[in-house]
């Protein structure tokens, strides 16, 4: 990232796309009454939510360039802090949530740290430091929640009673 503005235009994106994602995934575990999991994907959203807050607070007063989504510049087809809708199951457990979340917060350091050693100007570097020193908290809190989950049973997919195939 050469400069602010472009910097400033990926985190709101990759903020965004993580808080309405975790949103998403809250509302397709409903569907599947799974409310355990759909309560921690609205606390992961609530607080991707708080921390695009922050972000766009920092971006007022600059013109942030309108991004194609091409244009952005990660690895992936979606930000990094982005779960994909493969990497989730309709009867996952809470172990699976914060697990699932803690890669996406570590996704989301590296990001933030990597543009903070890479990038020839020094605002950036320094904004983007401090967003991956936020992004290190939130590490830590998952590692938390992590350590006080019981992971499942190894038959914790298996459906009893599994979905009809409508034809």
């Amino acid at each position: 990232m050469s400069e602010l503005a472009l910097f400033l235009a990926h985190a709101i994106a990759l903020e965004e796309e993580a808080a309405e994602r975790y949103a998403e995934l809250a509302d397709a575990m409903e569907v599947h009454n799974n409310k355990d999991v759909a309560d921690l994907f609205r606390k992961l959203s609530h607080y991707s939510s708080l921390h695009l807050a922050d972000v766009k607070k920092t971006a007022e007063g600059i013109e942030l360039p309108k991004l194609k989504p091409w244009e952005y510049e990660w690895a992936a087809t979606g930000g990094p802090e982005s779960t994909a809708a493969e990497d989730t199951h309709y009867l996952m457990t809470p172990y699976h949530c914060i697990h699932l979340a803690l890669k996406n917060e570590r996704q989301g350091h590296d990001y933030y740290a990597n543009a903070g050693k890479a990038s020839p100007d020094a605002e950036v570097r320094k904004l983007a430091l401090q967003f991956a020193e936020e992004e290190a908290e939130h590490v830590a809190t998952l590692e938390k929640w992590a350590a006080n989950v019981k992971e499942p049973a190894a038959d914790w997919a298996e459906d009893m009673d599994p979905p009809a195939e409508v034809e």
